[in-house]
């Protein structure tokens, strides 16, 4: 399939006139489920089972929160299937909901998308490889430089409340090579799919068997009779927790971290028109991307537990004394690492992590352009946006997207506001599952070269747990406000919606 301008026959905006160019169906399916699984895997399954740890205090109940955030994600990976069969066009969820559910839905998606969702992202993932090249290269540190303009944020209503989290404006090493890495990896983009997908699907590759080699040494050589007997001896693996109101509210915070470890799955269908044979492709790569990792993720955490006590002392002197929940930094994995190998571990992991986030920004930034170009060609975004370049790529799309992540790593409020839309995310992957119910009762006869398994069963199972979780993120204290703050960035995009349909109409988009 080939890919055109779409635009819904009664959109105000469908007759903008764009130029007509043609993706390069480059991706085969091992691409595809490579782009699932490297979007996915990134840095944090190396850290944020120390959080998890410290918030659900036994060995079964984080392994519980990684079993049924990989059921989530695969009865998602399900649903999506059928949409990505059904509209195997540039711009995958945006497409979805537009098409169920109207273009202001749409839009709401792409802004909160670009605002925050995918380049949040990249930010953070792209600082996060500063971080641990820091840790091969000490120079590469947090500190701002004092030569370059610097500014501190810190109000209520970001969600601040000490000086600790304040948005800080400047430069610092750590941020100057998070800012290479994605000119980088945007300029690889620019050469063409081909070019992404080749680093892509290498990069996971590699990983991948990091990946299954930090598990295959946790679970024999890593193996600790300290950690075997305070994780599984006795009443140790389920611990001596009552299963409250309280308790049930900290289970669906702490999912927070397990959930957006195994966040991105979807950015394949924002390259759907790449996909060769995609009513074929993309529904088995959405199904075997997150299963593998849903798998990697589980063991992962075994191979942690095998190696390290679940819950350790804060500040204590070794790798092994602090446990997962204490681990330095919450480097988990970098704990589990140093157990086997002392020293020797922190630099190792260094390097895993360093492949893992490099490989990780390179598919969301791959994929995220495709959903600005939709966008664009429905005459809802900047109108060069919606073009191919020579190479068949949205080159004005990886442009724009790397301009407004070197903004978020510059300011360094990358952080802070993937906090705000963790619950629009979730907002958005229940309406898209809606929109499936709304297309079967809408459009009947519409060509579903595969069908949902177990509908209307398994979907419905979907919108029913992720919205438990966003009921559960609302009334944590700890989440609540966070939550609240991405609804409203969500809601800011109505107004803009209507002021970029009025400009479109009379003219003056560009």
């Amino acid at each position: 399939m080939t890919e055109t301008a779409s635009s819904p026959p009664d959109s105000p905006t469908a007759n903008v006139t764009l130029p007509n160019a043609e993706f390069v169906q480059a991706i085969t399916l091992t691409d595809a489920t490579m782009l699932v699984a490297g979007s996915m895997i990134g840095s944090g399954i190396f850290i944020t089972s120390a959080a998890m740890a410290r918030s659900l205090g036994s060995p079964m109940w984080l392994l519980a929160a990684w079993v049924l955030t990989g059921v989530i994600t695969l009865l998602g990976a399900l649903t999506y299937g059928e949409l990505a069969a059904m509209f195997p066009r540039a711009g995958g969820q945006y497409v979805f909901l537009r098409e169920s559910m109207g273009p202001l839905m749409g839009f709401l998606y792409g802004w909160t998308l670009f605002l925050v969702i995918q380049t949040g992202t990249i930010a953070a993932v792209a600082v996060a490889f500063g971080r641990f090249l820091g840790v091969l290269w000490p120079a590469i540190s947090p500190d701002l430089y004092s030569w370059f303009p610097r500014a501190s944020l810190c109000a209520s209503w970001l969600g601040c409340t000490d000086q600790a989290n304040a948005i800080e404006l400047g430069l610092s090493p750590q941020r100057l090579v998070a800012l290479i890495s994605i000119a980088v990896l945007t300029w690889i983009n620019l050469r063409g799919v081909r070019e992404g997908k080749f680093v892509q699907t290498s990069l996971t590759l590699i990983k991948t068997a990091a990946l299954a080699l930090l598990i295959l040494l946790g679970i024999t050589v890593g193996r600790n009779a300290t950690a075997i007997a305070a994780n599984f001896s006795g009443g140790n693996f389920a611990g001596h927790i009552d299963v409250t109101g309280a308790f049930i509210v900290a289970f669906g915070a702490a999912l927070v971290g397990s959930l957006f470890s195994s966040d991105a799955w979807n950015n394949v269908t924002f390259a759907a028109a790449e996909v060769h044979n995609p009513k074929r492709n993309l529904p088995l790569a959405l199904l075997f991307g997150t299963g593998l990792v849903t798998v990697l993720y589980v063991m992962a955490n075994v191979a942690y537990l095998n190696a390290l006590p679940m819950n350790g002392a804060e500040g204590a002197a070794t790798a092994l004394a602090r446990g997962v929940s204490h681990a330095t930094q919450d480097r988990v994995a970098t704990a589990a690492l140093e157990v086997i190998f002392g020293a020797a571990g922190a630099t190792i992991m260094a390097i895993a992590i360093l492949i893992s986030t490099f490989g990780c920004n390179n598919g969301l930034i791959l994929a995220g352009a495709r959903v600005y170009y939709a966008m664009a060609r429905d005459g809802l975004f900047f109108k060069r946006v919606g073009a191919l370049n020579e190479r068949r790529v949205p080159a004005a799309g990886l442009i724009v997207q790397s301009i407004w992540v070197a903004f978020l790593c510059l300011t360094g409020s990358y952080g802070q506001l993937l906090n705000y839309v963790i619950f629009a995310a979730l907002v958005f992957y229940a309406l898209t599952t809606i929109g499936l119910f709304m297309l079967r009762a809408k459009r009947p006869d519409i060509e579903r070269p595969y069908r949902t398994v177990g509908y209307p069963v398994l979907p419905a199972l979907y919108i029913a747990l992720t919205t438990a979780v966003m009921i559960l993120i609302l009334l944590s204290p700890s989440t609540r406000q966070d939550a609240f703050l991405g609804l409203a960035i969500v809601v800011l995009g109505i107004p803009v919606y209507f002021l970029w349909r009025r400009g479109t109409q009379t003219g003056h988009s560009s």
